[in-house]
């Protein structure tokens, strides 16, 4: 036995690459491209660390080239399901009891193979499935996925070495045990680390997992399960199971071992677990720890005393770097009227040379949305906007969705600040803006905190110290995640934890301890070392009297 008292030290980030012409991880990366273009991946489920083909399946697509069949995935039914969860009821106890630095080594390993063997692997995959350019892949599901995992195994070091006080003849302790139950992981589309951390996470403090993976994302999901396995993660500690989330959420949900979910996706999905655990209370063993990051619609408030070349670029990387589906993207911009028309050409030239298309074209700054549907949704803002005396599309506005579902990055101007695109989460290349008037900036304040149901990021452009003060004191709950000078995405595990309240979810911050913590249950052992051996205490015994 290892009795050695050990400390995973503070890891650096895992450093970007730049996929420039004549590097070696663009050749690489190319070749990975090619391959996976060329082949149709089976997916089945894993469950129990076996493979299981239900025969019920549906094709994986490029968004970019909806013609092109990337894979075909095996959907989980009731029977799938069940077997999943007893897969990972029987994993608990031994994953329970390994130790801690052993489950770390794990993960590590993980991100060992991610940043080595398998990056390019995990980015084209990333690239042709999400359609995600390589530079967001890059960032994404190479870079922020190792560093979720280096990271946490700091951050559980500092957890387990958290221990009480002790006074003389006494000593106390807290042992961190997991949760007894399985954990839900329900994953979206958008950022393959968030695929990753989201099991792993509740994985690492010891606990089981069952894991629905987005439809739109399978194929470089499942790739992160084949490397969960090669790395050693014990059969059962997560059972990969894509399928229908009605089915899948409704025996998940009704099952007596349920004990928490960790979810990112939509409010309105967010809402219906809850609100279905909630109404099987009585069933469970333990009350459900529920973890989630929901939608945003973030802000960009800019005041006069701000650098108009800052807050163009900023407004353009932050509103459609990704075609804005991200829940940290720039959706919303207040501008001062004395800087808006430099602010509005410095923009449209900028915009002017964004091209959209296929992600195996690097030039290509923007890529496809999602899917139809996705596409569908965002074109009936757009419509809206150009069919109402309240709003002007001053760029784009333009889809197509006959080869891939293109969208060109659209800005809208609005009259009213309460316009459907101001309020609402669109979760596309769309940035609505409102011009106020330099001398209504505290006016706009208040528009900015009170606009939105959303709580997530937010940015707050000025040169004026005491602007930014002020600004942050009034936007205290509109953003869990605040930036001053800056774009409001690109959160970076270590750095900036992310997370945030209102209906953006429960703020538990991943990327940092916070969210480990809500995957123990901790036990306080109390030890006396010489116990009392008479139930009197001293105040009880007589005074004597000379």
């Amino acid at each position: 036995m290892n009795n050695a008292i050990f400390q995973f030290d503070y890891p650096e980030n895992e450093p970007v690459k730049s996929y420039s012409p004549g590097t070696r991880e663009r050749k690489t990366l190319s070749e990975e491209l090619d391959r996976l273009t060329a082949e149709t991946t089976e997916i089945p489920l894993i469950i129990g660390g076996k493979e299981i083909r239900t025969g019920d399946t549906d094709p994986v697509i490029m968004p970019h080239n909806h013609q092109h069949k990337l894979a075909i995935y095996h959907k989980a039914g009731e029977k799938e399901v069940k077997m999943a969860i007893e897969a990972a009821m029987k994993a608990h106890r031994e994953w329970a009891e390994i130790s801690w630095v052993e489950r770390l080594s794990i993960s590590l390993k993980i991100a060992e193979l991610i940043s080595k063997k398998y990056r390019a692997l995990i980015n084209a995959a990333t690239m042709l499935g999400q359609s995600k350019n390589v530079m967001q892949a890059e960032i994404d599901a190479a870079c922020e996925t190792i560093d979720f995992l280096r990271f946490n195994a700091h951050y559980i070091s500092d957890i387990y070495n958290d221990q009480p006080h002790s006074e003389p003849g006494i000593v106390n302790r807290i042992e961190y045990r997991p949760i007894e139950g399985f954990i839900f992981a329900v994953t979206p589309f958008n950022f393959t680390a968030i695929a990753s951390n989201l099991n792993m996470s509740p994985a690492v403090m010891g606990n089981t997992l069952l894991w629905k993976p987005a439809s739109t994302s399978i194929l470089s999901n499942y790739i992160l399960m084949k490397i969960f396995k090669e790395a050693g993660l014990p059969d059962g500690v997560i059972n990969f199971i894509p399928g229908q989330g009605s089915v899948i959420g409704r025996t998940v949900l009704g099952d007596h071992h349920f004990a928490g979910l960790h979810f990112t996706g939509s409010n309105n999905t967010f809402n219906h677990l809850w609100q279905a655990s909630a109404a099987n209370l009585n069933k469970y063993k333990s009350y459900p720890k529920i973890v989630g990051e929901t939608g945003g619609k973030d802000f960009v408030l800019v005041h006069n005393s701000a650098d108009v070349d800052e807050v163009a670029t900023a407004l353009v990387r932050g509103a459609f770097e990704y075609q804005g589906q991200k829940c940290s993207a720039a959706s919303r911009a207040y501008i001062p009227a004395s800087l808006w028309p430099q602010i509005k050409e410095r923009m449209l030239d900028a915009l002017s040379q964004i091209t959209v298309g296929d992600v195996r074209q690097f030039s290509n700054f923007m890529n496809a949305v999602i899917d139809e549907g996705s596409f569908d949704n965002i074109m009936g803002y757009i419509n809206k906007a150009r069919s109402s005396s309240e709003a002007t599309v001053l760029y784009g506005g333009n889809g197509d969705k006959s080869v891939g579902y293109f969208i060109e990055p659209t800005v809208i101007q609005v009259t009213n600040p309460h316009f459907i695109t101001m309020e609402e989460e669109i979760f596309g290349p769309v940035l609505s803006l409102f011009v106020y008037k330099d001398n209504e900036f505290e006016e706009t304040l208040e528009l900015v905190d009170k606009t939105s149901p959303f709580g997530l990021t937010g940015s707050i452009f000025a040169q004026d110290r005491n602007i930014l003060v002020k600004a942050c004191r009034a936007l205290r709950y509109a953003a869990g995640n605040l930036y001053y000078n800056d774009k409001p995405t690109g959160a970076v595990v270590g750095q900036q934890p992310f997370g945030g309240s209102r209906q953006s979810g429960t703020n538990d911050k991943a990327g940092s301890y916070l969210n480990l913590l809500r995957w123990t249950s901790p036990r306080t052992i109390k030890e006396t070392l010489i116990p009392p051996r008479d139930f009197r205490y001293p105040f009880m015994k007589e005074d004597k009297c000379d």
